[in-house]
């Protein structure tokens, strides 16, 4: 499923291709989904911007008046892209805009989420509405991250994957942020000093994956087809069977909060 780096570089790409266009009629497909809704309310409405919130896109969308009066929200699932191309298959929405262009959706597996919904108001988008902070925002501190680990009853690795602790970190950014900050993925005891130790590495990795736009191991890719560069920067994250570049122990998989974890049991210790 794409993450915060992901989404953050598709966020960038669609930025100059929709900004300042209206959405001037929508198609979806017939599929029923209680992902896809409310579209119709976003068509004679001008698109201001394109944010970003966890793993979710967020577009004000502007009406007449200048006023922000609907909000496109957009979580790409696990198979979800967005692009210009009408005639692809699996397009789920198709948003016809001003200039002519179609931005598409598209989504093999039909996890992600296109809705319309009054801005802010995401009661019916429960993960939306509980996101910790964004981990490269000043709102990230290492103070609060500490004590939300603290409070945390899960393994770190569940923590950081459930959206409440920081916004945006799945499995890849969560292993590989794990690894770099040598603490096992299964540790409940998360002490000030190496919370500050993990803070530094979700943000320094995070930020190295947001420069080479994300890693693409299946379906993820940019508007324009791209992939993803950040795969072979990935020191642990789908590398079983293989060993750890730090000391040359071979890693070892667990399964933590659903998810296949890899790990390097000399490095990483409870």
């Amino acid at each position: 499923m794409p993450e915060l780096p992901e989404v953050e570089s598709v966020r960038r790409q669609m930025l100059p291709h929709v900004c300042g266009r209206s959405i001037t009629a929508v198609d979806r497909d017939p599929y029923p989904s209680k992902r896809i809704y409310a579209l119709a309310d976003a068509v004679g409405l001008r698109i201001d911007t394109v944010l970003r919130r966890g793993k979710y896109l967020l577009l004000p969308l502007t009406g007449a008046s200048g006023a922000v009066e609907k909000e496109l929200v957009i979580h790409l699932g696990m198979t979800g892209v967005l692009g210009f191309t009408p005639d692809a298959p699996h397009v789920r929405v198709r948003f016809a805009l001003d200039d002519g262009a179609q931005l598409t959706f598209r989504d093999p597996r039909r996890f992600g989420r296109v809705c319309v919904v009054t801005p802010g108001m995401y009661a019916t988008i429960p993960t939306l509405q509980r996101l910790g902070p964004e981990p490269l925002e000043s709102t990230f501190s290492v103070a609060g991250f500490a004590v939300a680990l603290q409070h945390s009853r899960t393994p770190v690795k569940a923590a950081l994957l459930n959206q409440r602790v920081v916004a945006g970190v799945g499995n890849i950014y969560a292993d590989e942020a794990l690894w770099a900050a040598k603490i096992h993925p299964a540790s409940r005891r998360i002490g000030v000093k190496r919370a500050g130790v993990l803070h530094a590495e979700l943000i320094r990795i995070l930020t190295a994956a947001v420069a080479r736009e994300g890693t693409t191991f299946r379906n993820y890719e940019l508007l324009n087809g791209a992939s993803g560069k950040f795969a072979s920067a990935l020191n642990v994250y789908g590398k079983t069977g293989g060993s750890c570049p730090r000391c040359a122990t071979p890693f070892r998989r667990a399964v933590i909060a659903q998810r296949g974890t890899t790990y390097c049991p000399k490095c990483q210790r409870h």
